[in-house]
């Protein structure tokens, strides 16, 4: 049996052992798209490349069979640029979007599509528990958001966008009206407390996400009642405060502690908060006039400074979030920031650096063509948008929103969490406009299956598809058609992608690296 070195350790192989499986032997892992266990292999996608150290030939791991003597290197500057231009090439012929343009634009990063789809198919509960992985107040900001997402939607370029902030509005109303309240699931108690100065929009939503960490949490007000700007400085006939009421009290029934007509001092804070809770969270609203300037923080012309890449105000468990940083203008903004402190009050508390999460990669490819608008109604239907007459101060029937939300055009990539190529390009760092020279094609969609959604834009020729087809005895399938750079898999004979994939679509939809060729739900 030969032995080969692979990153300096040596190990002994089978004859006609890929480099690839060898590397899985000592636990070393290269990348791979094209590649699938117990299928023919194709490697076009050269994501697998490793160095041959005694040529310095690179090579594909995946089709390389090891040999006595050799000598390979799998993360060696050299090897990861190729991995990454690899994959550059590959991004520069994609066309399509990682994430929707209405969820990149939400200030709260919102899963909107898949909101959309739950509620159009009746499913308001999981609808819900897509809005509150995001947004802790989605009744309120059902009537107070401005919804920027809404100004990015796709649909408005066939007509009027989708009336996404009355979608999310709906859930939270169907199920206020439940006698069972949706809460999220708590992780283990942690027997840590965290105190929150300030209980607005930032405040309770730092606290919904705590509570959901398994922290104990008390927030601290000065006012009479808890809300904040929203309570005290937004009209009646805007927000109704019976549903900032409802909103508050599913936080207190979630566990959240108030203390209220307290205004916290720098004697107080010292004493008691820095003393009794492990860690504090300033979101007091509006720093100018307040008695913040008394607090031995730093300060900035807009509030009190916080630490780069973090809402940290010091090392030692101090945050602050929302308009005491600096004025926000939205208050699905102060939302979103109270979200994303918890997270980092939740990385301090496990003793780990509290940083902001960098921005995951994301593939767009930006307006829609005439040929694609029709492409994307395939999936929608036509009718107008529902327009309310005394607009977000009403509400939507149930049966209001199962329409509404079929208006939604399903920009999103339904693989985002899973597709090989945006989990690798995220981790090499990639360029998707480096080799994007030419104008881009035309995207098509293929809908006539019910459980599949064809997308050959995104596909990257793997084959894999046309081989667990053929494997499990498809009478039709999937083949290439043309060659060279015009080559697309396509279904033969003209028949539908119904007939090809009869008894595989799920499954390949499960192994195909990208999202071309992906489940409809």
């Amino acid at each position: 049996m030969p032995t080969i070195t692979i990153n300096h350790i040596s190990v002994e192989v089978a004859e006609g052992t890929t480099v690839l499986q060898a590397a899985e032997l000592l636990g070393i892992t290269i990348p791979t798209m094209c590649y699938l266990h117990g299928y023919s292999n194709h490697p076009s996608c050269m994501v697998c490349l490793v160095k041959d150290l005694n040529t310095n030939h690179l090579l594909p791991s995946c089709a390389l069979p090891v040999a006595e003597g050799m000598k390979i290197s799998t993360n060696d500057s050299e090897t990861l640029n190729a991995r990454k231009e690899a994959l550059e090439l590959l991004m520069s012929d994609h066309v399509g979007d990682c994430e929707a343009p209405c969820r990149v634009t939400c200030p709260a990063f919102m899963n909107i599509p898949k909101m959309n789809r739950l509620i159009a198919n009746n499913n308001f509960l999981e609808a819900l528990k897509v809005v509150k992985e995001e947004i802790a107040l989605p009744f309120t900001l059902g009537y107070i958001c401005p919804a920027p997402c809404e100004k990015a939607c796709r649909r408005a370029q066939l007509d009027e966008p989708v009336s996404i902030c009355q979608l999310k509005k709906i859930t939270a109303l169907v199920d206020a009206q439940q006698k069972n309240i949706f809460f999220p699931e708590k992780q283990n108690p942690k027997n840590k407390k965290v105190a929150i100065i300030g209980a607005g929009a930032a405040g309770l939503a730092a606290a919904f996400y705590l509570l959901k960490y398994g922290y104990e949490c008390v927030i601290f007000d000065k006012n009479e009642k808890a809300g904040g700007e929203m309570r005290y400085n937004i009209p009646d006939n805007v927000l109704p405060k019976q549903v900032l009421d409802n909103e508050i009290d599913i936080i207190k029934q979630f566990g959240a502690q108030f203390i209220l007509n307290t205004e916290i001092t720098p004697d107080f804070f010292e004493n008691q908060l820095q003393k009794n809770f492990d860690a504090t969270i300033f979101a007091t609203g509006n720093y100018f006039g307040s008695n913040l300037e008394l607090f031995p923080f730093k300060k900035t012309k807009f509030g009190i400074e916080v630490l780069k890449n973090s809402f940290a105000v010091n090392n030692s468990g101090v945050f602050a979030c929302g308009n005491v940083v600096s004025v926000r203008k939205m208050a699905v903004n102060s939302v979103a920031q109270g979200k994303e402190t918890a997270l980092l009050v939740d990385m301090f508390l496990k003793q780990q650096t509290p940083l902001k999460p960098k921005p995951y990669f994301n593939s767009k490819f930006g307006k829609l063509f005439p040929s694609e608008i029709e492409e994307y109604k395939k999936e929608t239907i036509d009718i107008q948008r529902i327009e309310k007459q005394q607009g977000k101060f009403d509400d939507f029937s149930t049966a209001e929103a199962i329409q509404e939300a079929k208006r939604c055009m399903n920009c999103d990539c339904r693989k985002a969490d899973n597709c090989k190529l945006r989990i690798l390009s995220n981790e090499y760092d990639v360029d998707r406009k480096r080799f994007s020279f030419s104008e881009r094609k035309l995207l098509k969609k293929y809908f006539q299956h019910e459980e599949i959604v064809y997308e050959p834009e995104k596909c990257i020729k793997c084959n894999l598809c046309v081989d667990i087809a053929a494997k499990n005895s498809e009478l039709v399938g999937l083949t290439a058609i043309n060659r060279g750079f015009n080559v697309v898999i396509g279904v033969p004979f003209q028949k539908s992608l119904k007939e090809a994939l009869q008894k595989t679509a799920l499954l390949c939809a499960e192994k195909c690296p990208t999202g071309a060729i992906s489940k409809k739900n």
